[in-house]
């Protein structure tokens, strides 16, 4: 058995995303101690592997739950999409750095642009998901997403960084007020309206995913100002209860 600070010097997860698993229900410790210690087994750290194998091909946490808990899930299916995809993106990364040691070596100042597109990983790891694609929330979430173009994902993405930004105009009220209360109904019927029925539930996990650390949190606060992740979070906390 392995506390949680051991499992973290193991894996290079932060001991603040092994609790944030640990809340939402995608990774229990196997055992807590009467002082409150989390310990892992193995079984833990191989249900921990895998997590970190589908947030390589960025699937949400909620999707990755419900896959790791489904009865249909495949080991041997999942290590094969990881192998697929992490050479895929080798090839990516050896294709740039020949690019550029060609302009060192040459000086030229044509680039082919070619080299820097992902076009052929991003469909992959797209296909990926949809053959994971069991869950209620991301079957909903791809029938809202058909016929949509380029354009209207733009539009979408726009107004979700416009409903977020405003958290960042009311960090100087509590997040029990009126106002943060307000936003984040509003936040929650726009996820339902235009991706999937955002339940409480669902709104309260993907509150602890924007406070969680990591790539969205960083987007957050990055686009809509520093303190935002984390006020977000804690008005949707509060409404969710």
């Amino acid at each position: 058995m392995m506390t949680v600070q051991m499992v973290s010097r193991k894996t290079g997860v932060s001991v603040r995303t092994l609790h944030h698993y640990d809340q939402i229900g995608l990774l229990r410790p196997t055992e807590v101690t009467p002082a409150g210690y989390r310990l892992y087994d193995d079984a833990a750290l191989e249900r921990l592997q895998h997590i970190l194998l589908f947030r390589e091909l960025q699937f949400p946490l909620a999707d990755i739950k419900a896959i790791l808990d489904s009865p249909s899930f495949d080991r041997n299916k999942a290590l094969e999409q990881q192998i697929a995809l992490l050479e895929m993106r080798k090839e990516h990364l050896e294709n740039l750095i020949l690019l550029a040691r060609g302009i060192k070596m040459t000086g030229v100042k044509a680039v082919n642009f070619e080299a820097f597109n992902t076009k052929k990983i991003d469909e992959y790891a797209a296909q990926a998901k949809a053959s994971w694609g069991d869950s209620p929330a991301y079957k909903e979430f791809e029938q809202k997403s058909k016929g949509r173009t380029q354009e209207d994902d733009q539009r979408l993405e726009k107004e979700m960084w416009q409903i977020l930004g405003r958290f960042h105009d009311m960090l100087d009220l509590p997040p029990e007020d009126e106002k943060p209360h307000a936003q984040v109904k509003r936040l929650q019927e726009y996820l339902t309206a235009n991706f999937y029925n955002c339940t409480k539930p669902i709104l309260a996990s993907l509150g602890k995913m924007y406070a969680g650390g990591g790539e969205m949190t960083e987007n957050i606060e990055r686009i809509c100002g520093e303190g935002t992740a984390e006020y977000a979070a804690r008005a949707i906390e509060i409404y969710c209860k």
